[in-house]
């Protein structure tokens, strides 16, 4: 049994790593055999650098594969040289010099300024309780830039309108709270007036038709739907909605810290990738304005 039949049924029989996972994993380390022994001549992993790695890694680069793509086979060869190095089939791990790369990351989808603004056209909607809803709803997403669980699980209890705020119950049950505008709040105060009439048994503050605590994929379905007709988006969703919150914010002059306050991230760097949007604003910008451009 050679090396990496060997590795195979460990990964099968000892870490019980399903059939595709450990397929994967084997397609990785013949590629990498396969580019040793074709631009090095290199047969036998022993023989195997960190410079024949870095080597193929930027082959991998270079024929198009994608920063995601190439940290799952730094991974998958990881783990076979750690194998080996445990069972002392190599004498050393090239791999302990390699720097993985950073994952790609796709700039966040967000609506336009005119989008959002048809978004809350009042002729979306229905004038009864499914109508107010959906409508507030939307509004709390993009006003507030709160998560999809944190609307669902608010209360009426979570709405002060004496001192205009929602309190939200974000990750690990850290609490922060949300100024509202007057906007938002003559919204809450109409809608408060149809809800009344549907349920004095639940203190959820959004209800189904039924009376019951709205549901995820209910919200998701009502924001599909809305934003269906107003965007070609590709990407739609409640989380579109924090997106365009948070980069319509900082478009509008509100520095980094606030946002982060405000979307109950744990940390900057979090916050800092609508920065990104903001800065290919800056871009098409100056190319459509600068003479030289």
């Amino acid at each position: 049994m050679n090396k990496i039949e060997s590795f195979i049924n460990f990964l099968l029989h000892q870490k019980r790593y399903s059939k595709n996972t450990v397929v994967a994993y084997q397609k990785d380390i013949e590629q990498l055999f396969d580019f040793s022994s074709k631009t090095y001549q290199v047969s036998s992993s022993n023989e195997i650098t960190s410079n024949i790695i870095r080597s193929w890694l930027a082959d991998l680069k270079e024929t198009g594969h994608s920063n995601r793509t190439i940290i799952r086979k730094i991974s998958s060869i990881k783990t076979f040289f750690k194998y080996l190095k445990k069972n002392d089939f190599v004498a050393h791990n090239p791999l302990t010099k390699i720097v993985t790369p950073k994952t790609d990351k796709p700039l966040p989808s967000f609506l336009k300024t005119e989008e959002t603004t048809n978004l809350f056209n009042t002729e979306l909607f229905s004038n009864n309780y499914i109508g107010k809803r959906d409508n507030l709803i939307l509004e709390v997403f993009y006003a507030t830039g709160m998560r999809l669980s944190e609307l669902t699980s608010l209360t009426t209890e979570s709405i002060n309108l004496n001192s205009n705020h929602i309190k939200v119950i974000g990750k690990r049950n850290k609490e922060r709270l949300i100024p509202i505008t007057l906007s938002l709040k003559l919204k809450i105060t109409e809608y408060l007036n149809y809800r009344k009439e549907l349920s004095e048994t639940t203190n959820y503050l959004f209800l189904t038709d039924k009376g019951k605590k709205i549901y995820t994929k209910l919200v998701y379905r009502i924001v599909i739907s809305y934003l269906s007709t107003v965007t070609n988006n590709n990407k739609k969703s409640p989380h579109i909605l924090r997106h365009t919150f948070a980069t319509h914010m900082l478009n509008n002059g509100a520095d980094l810290n606030t946002i982060k306050e405000i979307l109950g991230h744990s940390n900057l760097s979090a916050t800092q990738v609508y920065t990104h949007n903001t800065i290919e604003k800056l871009k098409n910008i100056h190319k459509q304005a600068h003479p030289k451009a």
